[in-house]
């Protein structure tokens, strides 16, 4: 329900190939595949997985406890592949979840390395702690009280009402007030927003039409006199949730209403059983989900070789320059 709306709207003039892995009947994983011309600054084609600029997370969809063999069959698959150059280099990945740790048991079994290439952290939020202890340790005592004040404040301006969607509500009303609220602000105008394109228009409605078919759906929303001023949009995925999109009213900034409805969300999230951890999705030093949540996960890039006398060389000069460039980073900093 996301990938085939992100390569029907948002795909490139890339290749995209999707690699499944089987034991017997069984489905053990799937992944997109595709090639890139350049390394980061470095001219190596190379193989890599295929991710729109909506997708905030990299990793495949792999069976439970199948990781390892799954990513033995791929680059095994690769290894035979005529269309796949160099090296594969998966970006995306929550260091030491499943399908990282089973990335790097793969390439040990075929007596390689999975070289994390970069590494970067993100708010997450897991925790044991009530809403009201875990803001007490995350926010100061005065920035706890000013947000108290401008929930009151925004209560003085009418009737204020915190929803979620239920099956009972009109889907095709709340995506289109997500839109209005979005456009409405500055990624309308900075051409951020959804509604901006049509390509990203029907890529949002695919996705969230998809996530509710799929029971993954979660959309918050604040409500002033029954108009929505403030949503936040979270998928869910087991016992863990992504945090995906948040749109707000800019006439009521001065409320923080971005932050009162992440407020909201702690609570959700803190207070449901079913759910262990809400990854942010957001970028690295976000100030506004930073100063929430104290958590942090790390996502990593992988490198592994292929087999073949090329593409091992052209592997380890791209590795031998990255290596160079941090000794050099580290050096400057001395």
């Amino acid at each position: 329900w996301f990938a085939l709306p992100s390569l029907a709207h948002l795909g490139d003039d890339r290749v995209v190939r999707l690699l499944s892995a089987w034991e017997g009947v069984a489905l053990v994983g799937v992944i997109l595949l595709t090639t890139a011309p350049r390394y980061g600054r470095m001219p190596a084609r190379h193989t890599c997985n295929w991710q729109s600029v909506q997708s905030f997370y990299g990793a495949p969809l792999i069976r439970s406890g199948h990781e390892a063999r799954f990513w033995v069959a791929v680059l095994d698959a690769l290894d035979e592949a005529d269309w796949a150059p160099s090296f594969l280099s998966i970006s995306g990945l929550g260091e030491g979840a499943r399908a990282h740790q089973g990335l790097i048991d793969a390439a040990k079994q075929r007596g390689d390395t999975a070289d994390t290439v970069h590494c970067y952290a993100r708010a997450l939020l897991s925790s044991a702690l009530t809403p009201e202890d875990y803001l007490e340790e995350s926010l100061r005592g005065k920035k706890r009280k000013e947000l108290r004040r401008q929930a009151n404040r925004l209560g003085e301006l009418g009737a204020i009402s915190y929803r979620t969607l239920s099956d009972s509500d009109d889907l095709n009303h709340w995506i289109a007030s997500f839109l209005v609220l979005e456009s409405s602000g500055w990624k309308g105008s900075d051409g951020a927003a959804f509604a901006n394109t049509p390509q990203s228009r029907a890529f949002f409605e695919d996705i969230i039409r998809g996530a509710r078919s799929a029971g993954a759906l979660e959309i918050l929303r604040i409500d002033l006199d029954g108009q929505a001023i403030a949503m936040l949009i979270n998928f869910i995925r087991s016992t863990g949730s992504y945090s995906f999109k948040i749109a707000y009213n800019e006439d009521y900034a001065r409320f923080s209403l971005g932050v009162l409805i992440e407020l909201e969300n702690l609570k959700r999230i803190l207070t449901n059983p079913q759910i262990h951890w809400m990854d942010s999705c957001a970028s690295a030093n976000h100030p506004m989900i930073n100063s929430l949540w104290m958590e942090r996960r790390s996502i990593v890039q992988v490198s592994v070789p292929l087999k073949g006398a090329r593409r091992r060389l052209i592997f380890r000069i791209c590795r031998l320059v990255e290596n160079l460039a941090k000794f050099r980073r580290q050096w400057s900093k001395i």
